[in-house]
């Protein structure tokens, strides 16, 4: 059973499990950076958010801070790892950053799984997961250039607006 998040902006319980057609949404835990260093080294996916991927190393020191969450009670981190059944193997992460009654979401997916939906179903449990919290509107953040991204946030029913963010689209969805 998924629990609601309450109101209380020091929630601290982490995100629950989520199921779709395909994938399971798992929280995030310390002990996935070592397969997950390897579904994100490809320096590829840093093409619009920049940097390079992390060692596993280092990937472990950040999943250990994700684990702690946030050190800013008005803030709850959750994430998780997107576990494809049939692989038997995680594929990628979502993740949404609540504030308020706000959500900021964020999804990356491997190069070895991405052009099969595994981005689009993913985020579209997110929202339909954050649908059933105390969350009025979601967001994310997009280059103008990533086109893959754009697509996915438009099946999860986020619209694109004018403004920008560090150069990004603000791309949002009202949920009440």
């Amino acid at each position: 059973m998924i629990g609601r998040v309450t109101d209380d902006s020091t929630d601290t319980r982490p995100a629950p499990a989520i199921s779709t057609a395909r994938l399971d949404l798992l929280p995030l835990r310390v002990e996935h950076a070592a397969e997950m260093a390897e579904v994100l080294a490809d320096p590829a996916l840093h093409a619009f958010i920049g940097g390079t991927p992390l060692s596993p190393e280092e990937l472990l020191a950040r999943y250990r801070r994700l684990a702690a969450g946030s050190p800013d009670p008005a803030e709850r981190w959750l994430n998780w790892v997107i576990f494809v059944r049939a692989e038997n193997r995680l594929a990628g992460t979502v993740q949404a950053t609540i504030t308020g009654h706000t959500a900021e979401i964020a999804w990356v997916v491997g190069t070895p799984w991405q052009g099969r939906g595994i981005a689009r179903e993913a985020a579209r449990a997110l929202v339909d997961w954050l649908s059933t919290q105390p969350v009025h509107t979601v967001v994310a953040h997009i280059h103008p250039d990533h086109h893959a991204s754009a697509a996915v946030a438009a099946s999860a029913g986020l619209t694109a607006t004018d403004e920008r963010h560090d150069g990004e689209v603000r791309w949002q969805r009202p949920l009440q």
